[in-house]
């Protein structure tokens, strides 16, 4: 995959990206992976600062109702997101991610490629391929719902072709 931006041309493909910012040391207690979700809207800028912890509720259903979250890492130049779980009532422990999102072209109009890669410790009782199916399905769930907010908000502003 090329990504292209404004009629330049980078030669930068996912794997290029993974290499460069989606880097984990892991432990044989862990599992890791990544995921990608092309995003019709252009390239969102945050307004966060590092060590900020925020309070999530979950609403999914799943087997918890809290988690704590962590910013670690907020590189609005490189557009690198990471954070690091610190409690809630969950069995994901040491979990942290990094999460980098790149402009590309989608059906002639500014979109965004957002990659999102983590490592966690691996419950007692549970497989890594569990334990990362179960997290990837997760994050699946979170980057549709940004892309939903995201490509909602596109088309309020009527983002114009890209020529």
């Amino acid at each position: 995959m090329v990504v292209t931006v404004k009629g330049d041309v980078l030669t930068a493909t996912v794997e290029d990206f993974i290499k460069r910012h989606h880097k984990h040391d892991v432990a044989d207690n862990q599992c890791t992976s990544f995921l990608v979700k092309h995003i019709k809207a252009p390239l969102p800028l945050g307004d966060l600062k590092i060590g900020t912890v925020r309070e999530v509720n979950v609403k999914s259903g799943l087997p918890a109702t809290t988690s704590r979250e962590r910013l670690e890492l907020l590189d609005d130049e490189e557009h690198i997101f990471s954070m690091r779980i610190v409690g809630g009532d969950h069995r994901l422990k040491n979990y942290s991610s990094i999460i980098t999102v790149h402009p590309e072209i989608i059906d002639g109009r500014p979109g965004t490629m957002a990659i999102e890669s983590f490592v966690v410790d691996v419950p007692d009782g549970n497989t890594k391929d569990e334990t990362c199916y179960f997290v990837e399905a997760l994050i699946k769930c979170n980057l549709k719902s940004l892309a939903d907010v995201s490509e909602r908000l596109a088309l309020q502003d009527r983002t114009e072709p890209v020529n």
